[in-house]
């Protein structure tokens, strides 16, 4: 596929998390040069630094590392679950891509996050609510966003159970009871429930079987080619990196 270099969906530029109390010297002291990521005057601590890239509408972007390497941390930051210690990021649907997103208030960052981008965490913890069933977490997304029906709400939350492969006699059912691969498509599931552009994947096959693997990354390569979401995928090892299997 061949992208027009003004047509980004996401420009992120200078991105840097640091943990503690940075200095002038810090990022210019740590790093692959000096094989290490805390600062010798500070202790301070370098999760990722000036990390810059473009993501393309439907386009599939990896992110590969050993534990540790800052790369959960990169889209922890663009979700917002993190601040930022530097750096930038702007997305076209929002205010035709003229704001940084990492800027703008709490408020304005949650309808960022409820509407425009959808997050799948390694831990189906991070992002489901065991408290709630399985259609009751998609609910959470789509009133989330402003979607009030009732009758509307259960109709998606069905049709995209069954997108997922989870069986719809299972949907007032709590992920608790589910296994692990379920769990991954409740949440898959509810990152999606509002057709994001954009959709991010951290370690989602981490702890799973290889079976059940193989099942998880080819549900989320049709939905790729089916909706045609922008992805942002995170792992850590690169033989199981999920792009391989995407493309």
């Amino acid at each position: 596929m061949t992208w027009n270099e003004d047509n980004w969906l996401l420009r992120v530029r200078n991105l840097t998390k640091i943990y503690g109390d940075p200095n002038d010297n810090t990022l210019a002291l740590t790093g692959p040069a000096f094989n290490s990521n805390i600062c010798p005057e500070t202790d301070s601590i370098v999760a990722c630094a000036d990390i810059s890239f473009d993501l393309y509408p439907g386009e599939v972007l990896g992110i590969v590392g050993e534990s540790g390497s800052g790369k959960s941390t990169v889209v922890k930051m663009l979700y917002f679950d993190l601040e930022k210690t530097g750096g930038a990021a702007w997305l076209t649907p929002y205010q035709d891509g003229g704001v940084n997103i990492l800027e703008e208030s709490n408020q304005r960052k949650r309808y960022i996050r409820n509407n425009l981008m959808g997050m799948v965490y390694q831990n189906p913890r991070d992002g489901l609510n065991f408290g709630f069933s399985s259609g009751g977490n998609i609910a959470e997304k789509l009133i989330m966003s402003g979607n009030m029906h009732v009758g509307k709400i259960r109709e998606r939350s069905s049709d995209l159970l069954n997108k997922t492969e989870v069986p719809i006699q299972r949907m007032d059912d709590r992920p608790g009871t589910f296994s692990g691969g379920m769990q991954q498509r409740v949440q898959i599931s509810k990152a999606i429930a509002n057709n994001p552009p954009l959709l991010f994947l951290d370690e989602v096959t981490t702890g799973l079987d290889v079976s059940v693997q193989a099942k998880v990354l080819d549900l989320i390569r049709e939905l790729q080619n089916d909706l045609g979401i922008a992805m942002i995928v995170v792992s850590h090892e690169y033989s199981q990196l999920l792009v391989s299997s995407l493309l």
